[in-house]
């Protein structure tokens, strides 16, 4: 039985990709499973430009945990009455209200350390 690689410099490992959000594991088929949606709503996503999944060497659409995400929070927004177009502008803004609330913590960690007694 061949051991597995466990050179670093070799790129990661198996379990390197199954922990990383970004890496596109999934299918179109199995995103669309996993998320309870039709491949017509994922493709919808990606006209709209909210995703842009990675393409396997054959062309087929990947999808990543990050982005199935997303598209878990645009379906509960369309499921809840909202239009697809504005289901992806909501996720847009929450998006960069968390980016902004991060920048503004971060900020506030470093005026805080200057402003120390020390």
């Amino acid at each position: 039985m061949q051991q597995p690689n466990l050179n670093p410099t070799d790129g990661p490992s198996a379990a390197d990709k199954l922990d990383d959000d970004d890496y596109p594991a999934y299918s179109m088929g199995r995103a669309a499973e996993i998320l309870g949606v039709t491949q017509s709503f994922l493709r919808g996503l990606d006209a709209a430009e909210l995703l842009t999944p990675q393409r396997s060497t054959g062309g087929h659409r990947r999808y990543s945990r990050y982005q199935l995400r997303i598209a878990g929070r645009v379906r509960e927004l369309v499921d809840a009455g909202n239009a697809l177009e504005a289901a992806c502008r909501i996720v847009i803004l929450e998006d960069q209200l968390a980016e902004a609330q991060r920048l503004n913590t971060d900020l506030q960690r470093t005026l805080d350390q200057r402003t120390e007694p020390g």
